[in-house]
């Protein structure tokens, strides 16, 4: 292959995110013809001695430890957003008004408002060529995209009703250190942001059909947890020893829906990190008039469907290993049968929004898609807070104002 110039990335962030994203730039071009080759440029984080071992085990050729300079930089072309959410919308900003391309984790923002504002950037930047993508990153898992082929092709008929969990179990022990996640200033929200937008994403693209309302509820089950395993002495009364210091939990600790989609179907979501033997089950179903797709990340190499024109004798749902050079992305990868992980999905997104960039197209979800998205999430919010109302995802005041 041969590739006529580079896409000099800078990245902010380096933890679990980061690691997932520096993966997908180190590999992406190696497996997929793409028109520009991924360069891993530089990598921003606060602690210079942490950044330059990150940067060096992942493959990054600088540090900087103040996301601006990588944005004031020449030599970089792209800025991949893979900090807590509170931080996304000045980094995003200031990057598509630099003329720097954008990649940006989920969700989009803590807010409509700050969403909606990132989105009103990326059509302005758009208009000039320098394009936003946001990094929901479960669309590009074969299974999913093969059962959305099918829906495309009319293979479920008229779509009728959807379910999507997406369960883990990471904070089921009460005693699991407080960490930025379950700080709603940082995060936003817990579950329902963390891994139910995933959910709301993977359902409305699926399908191609958008929420239009929901009733919801959230829950916190701990409301309190250590604090980096801070001791403190308990003194009085002649007694000693020492006492955890605990911090407030200001999340969700899960959250559950349901929701009307356009043109009638309806829905229900589940989301939580309190559901013990799930480590990262995203299900997806989606039922029809003539059929049905089910899908489980714990099984993601598989997609099962069910089609009601079969004989009556026959029918039965049909497991389909979604390995083949014939289903998405899968080509480009291991012979027949081999199967992929978890890390190809990051893989498979950067191909996409490299192809797009290359070809000036607009990549998908757009800050316009994850918008959306956070749209939902702010009804959910605002049901649950008003004893599961009815609310419609629509702009909201705060969006408005």
């Amino acid at each position: 292959m041969t590739h006529s110039q580079p896409l000099r990335i800078g990245m902010v962030g380096y933890a679990f995110m980061g690691a997932a994203h520096s993966h997908a730039w180190r590999s992406a071009h190696r497996f997929f013809d793409l028109p520009l080759t991924p360069d891993l440029t530089a990598l921003a984080g606060r602690n210079e001695s942490a950044a330059r071992e990150a940067a060096e085990r992942m493959g990054w050729a600088s540090v900087e430890t103040d996301w601006r300079r990588l944005i004031e930089r020449d030599d970089i072309d792209l800025i991949d957003i893979c900090t807590p959410g509170d931080t996304h919308p000045e980094i995003a900003i200031a990057a598509l008004e630099a003329g720097k391309h954008v990649l940006c984790e989920k969700p989009l923002a803590n807010s409509v408002h700050e969403a909606a504002l990132m989105a009103d950037a990326a059509e302005r930047a758009a208009r000039g060529g320098v394009f936003a993508m946001c990094g929901y990153s479960y669309r590009r898992t074969p299974a999913l995209a093969l059962a959305r082929r099918f829906v495309a092709e009319g293979r479920l008929g008229d779509i009728r009703h959807i379910r999507a969990q997406y369960l883990q179990d990471w904070l089921s022990d009460e005693n699991a250190p407080l960490t930025w996640r379950l700080d709603k200033a940082k995060a936003g929200s817990g579950a329902l942001g963390d891994i139910g937008a995933h959910s709301i994403d993977m359902a409305q693209w699926v399908t191609g059909r958008r929420i239009t309302g929901v009733s919801a509820m959230l829950q916190t089950f701990v409301t309190e947890r250590p604090v980096g395993g801070e001791l403190v002495g308990l003194g009085g009364h002649g007694q000693t020893g020492a006492a955890t210091v605990k911090g407030p939990v200001t999340v969700d600790d899960a959250a559950l829906f349901t929701a009307r989609f356009e043109g009638g179907p309806v829905g229900v979501f589940e989301a939580t990190r309190f559901a013990l033997g799930r480590k990262n089950a995203v299900r997806l179903e989606v039922n029809g008039s003539e059929g049905s797709i089910a899908f489980d990340f714990e099984e993601s190499n598989v997609l099962q469907y069910f089609d009601g024109n079969d004989r009556a004798d026959a029918r039965g749902f049909r497991r389909i290993l979604v390995t083949e050079p014939e289903h998405p992305y899968v080509g480009n990868w291991w012979p027949a049968g081999h199967g992929l992980g978890y890390e190809h999905n990051f893989t498979h997104q950067v191909v996409d929004l490299v192809r797009d960039i290359g070809r000036g197209v607009q990549p998908r979800p757009s800050f316009a898609d994850a918008l959306q998205v956070q749209r939902v999430l702010d009804a959910v919010t605002t049901s649950a807070g008003n004893d599961s109302a009815w609310r419609s995802v629509q702009q909201s005041t705060e969006e408005q104002g």
